[in-house]
């Protein structure tokens, strides 16, 4: 846009959308923020265009002509189609007068625009009667600002008095550092929030495995007090003595008697041990040193999975410690990101006022 030959007719501020081009139902906003929308009138041409710009890249660069209609779908949004981009443009207004006010100019300058063809095609004198401009002697257009009720203000566009090129390259490139800070500084609080999410997710998981190596701790201890039980009633069961057979003997019996039938009642004994005791007690010490291993082996299994717990609550403190930590970092980001927007909002009211006082 060459700013020798264009003057800003009309400034407003609205959130900019664009149809989706693969649905043409859909629409995608062009930022976060409010944009300038500004209509700007080319007297060399005798075009007049409706521009808006993020950053240094243009959203909108839209010819007005004479077919084109501005439509209110609400309240606080318009929209108007522009054949040659082959797009619809959408404005989202803070109120409904700041909607009027755009659609009152877009109307007077489409009559311009069409006023403008007609005399060109009669090869008259080329005027603009909506704007009141011509294209011979074209006078300082004021720049009305809607951005409020009782807030407007008359900016002088380009002419003899009018600050030079490298005043307004200044101005801009001081623009355009303002919004490229402000975007850096919302990319790195959202790289905060992301890490602040992803901790958060990690501190989760880290829970959900602390209660699994809980409860599997304690289906371990139920197994060995259950083991332990075991063991101790095998080893009542081998602790006690074997029946001890006796037999009743009359009084008239002699001490020979008496030893023989104690030496035959031994060897009776003796016979039943070999016969009963001996393949019994076998598989029960068997058993109970098997089980007594087992126990063992929960016993060390417990002591790891003991140990294991202990590392994950610390790693559950380290997190949580992290966590705070990284919340922290995250408020005092806020906290600065909100004075560099409190900042950047004073530079700009600055520039405002400094263009607004340049004669």
């Amino acid at each position: 846009m060459s700013t020798a030959r264009e003057q800003p007719i009309f400034s407003t501020r609205a959130h900019v959308f664009q149809i989706d081009p693969a649905t043409k139902r859909n629409w995608i906003p062009a930022g976060k923020h409010a944009l300038t929308v500004s209509y700007f009138y080319d007297a060399t041409r005798n075009v007049y265009r409706i521009i808006s710009l993020g950053g240094a890249k243009a959203i909108i660069n839209s010819t007005v002509t004479p077919n084109m209609t501005f439509t209110k779908t609400s309240q606080k949004f318009g929209q108007w189609a522009d054949s040659r981009a082959n797009t619809v443009y959408g404005l989202g207004f803070a109120s409904e007068q700041h909607l009027t006010q755009f659609a009152e100019k877009f109307q007077e300058v489409k009559e311009a625009a069409r006023l403008a063809r007609e005399k060109s095609q009669d090869g008259g004198e080329l005027t603009s009667p909506a704007l009141g401009l011509t294209t011979h002697q074209v006078p300082p257009s004021p720049l009305v600002s809607a951005n409020g009720p009782g807030d407007e203000k008359l900016f002088r566009s380009q002419s003899a008095d009018a600050p030079g090129p490298t005043e307004r390259e200044r101005l801009k490139k001081m623009l355009s550092e303002g919004s490229v800070g402000e975007v850096q500084w919302e990319a790195e609080f959202f790289a905060l929030q992301d890490s602040n999410n992803k901790l958060a997710g990690a501190l989760r998981e880290a829970n959900a495995a602390a209660a699994q190596w809980r409860q599997q701790l304690e289906a371990q201890r139920a197994e060995a007090e259950r083991l332990r039980q075991r063991v101790a009633e095998l080893e009542a069961q081998a602790a006690a003595e074997p029946p001890v057979v006796s037999e009743k003997e009359g009084p008239g019996q002699s001490l020979e008697q008496l030893e023989a039938l104690v030496q035959t009642k031994d060897q009776e004994i003796q016979t039943l041990k070999s016969q009963t005791g001996g393949p019994r007690e076998a598989p029960d010490n068997s058993e109970r040193e098997e089980t007594q291993q087992k126990v063992q082996d929960l016993e060390t299994r417990n002591a790891e999975l003991e140990h294991q717990l202990r590392a994950t609550e610390r790693s559950l403190e380290e997190a949580r410690v992290e966590r705070e930590r990284a919340r922290a970092e995250v408020g005092r980001a806020a906290q600065l990101l909100d004075v560099r927007l409190f900042e950047l909002s004073e530079l700009r009211e600055g520039l405002a006022r400094l263009a607004e006082g340049t004669p």
